[in-house]
């Protein structure tokens, strides 16, 4: 019941993230109103504290929750939040599992003014994570294959960028450019074939925030390296509707702005994954249900 998809049964409504307007309340709703505009929250129950095996099997398209790839959807007004103002309802659909994965790695680790912090890849997670980092005054190092995606990034601050294609020991240039000390917070996307690298590129002390397994679940690890830089290795799991509240202040204060990649109608839903499979976008890939 993780959202992982083994163990879902058929037919089942897909999809976790979404932004709307509430419609319709029950008489002894007070949190929202019609006309609201809210974010459905990844994990329904997780409202503050520690995660649990109960607030895990609440997650929207993967628990005892159906998905959110409809024109109507039903939630108890706990399950919602009302995302920042100035964002249109396609920017802040982004926000409930990379945003707030992006927000709960980072203000895990700690991250201050004057950090070092490495990123993944020019996904969900990674561009949205380098606009709060930006926002905390940290310096910012992105990875990815692609130079054009390099580009892309560049625009929205980022200070260095790594083609790992052309540099696959890309924990070494990490090393050269942070003066062998290496970085403070590692957002780790990758998993398997890049968790060793990021152990390497993390200073004695610092952070790594395990959020994703693009390339892989299970790898041995040098564990040694580990233990003698006392590196804390943090699992990610999205974060709690405190953690939503904290990030859209951060969101609103800051005036940032997700990053949408492509939009697509509601009946071109199986080309949007298609494209999502492709990893050719920076940002996020939105599905319209509206648009026609």
């Amino acid at each position: 019941g993780f959202g992982i998809g083994d163990d879902i049964e058929l037919p089942f409504v897909p999809l976790s993230d979404g932004a709307g307007e509430v419609v319709e309340v029950g008489k002894n709703v007070s949190r929202v109103q019609p006309g609201d505009k809210v974010n459905p929250l990844f994990f329904q129950e997780w409202l503050a504290g520690q995660f649990t095996a109960e607030v895990a099997d609440s997650s929207l398209a993967g628990g005892r929750y159906e998905g959110i790839l409809s024109e109507y959807v039903c939630l108890n007004e706990n399950g919602v939040s009302k995302y920042p103002q100035h964002l249109t309802a396609k920017q802040a659909a982004t926000l409930p599992c990379t945003g707030v994965t992006a927000w709960s790695a980072l203000s895990q680790a700690g991250v201050k003014a004057g950090d070092i912090v490495l990123l993944q890849g020019t996904g969900g997670v990674s561009t949205q994570a380098l606009k709060f980092a930006k926002a905390f005054g940290a310096e910012v190092i992105i990875t990815s294959s692609s130079h054009a995606k390099l580009e892309r990034v560049k625009t929205m601050g980022v200070d260095h960028l790594i083609n790992y294609r052309d540099r696959p020991d890309w924990a070494s240039e990490v090393a050269e450019l942070t003066g062998g000390r290496g970085v403070d917070i590692v957002l780790d996307v990758g998993g398997a074939e890049t968790l060793q690298q990021s152990i390497r590129a993390v200073k004695v002390g610092g952070v790594i925030a395990v959020v994703g397994v693009l390339s892989g679940a299970i790898k041995d690890l040098v564990i040694p390296e580990l233990m003698f830089k006392a590196i804390r290795l943090q699992g990610i799991s999205i974060g709690s509707r405190e953690h939503y509240q904290d990030m859209v202040r951060a969101i609103e204060l800051h005036g940032i702005l997700p990053e949408v990649d492509k939009v697509f109608p509601m009946e071109q839903t199986s080309t949007a994954l298609t494209y999502l499979q492709l990893a050719n976008h920076v940002g996020k890939v939105v599905i319209d249900i509206e648009q026609r």
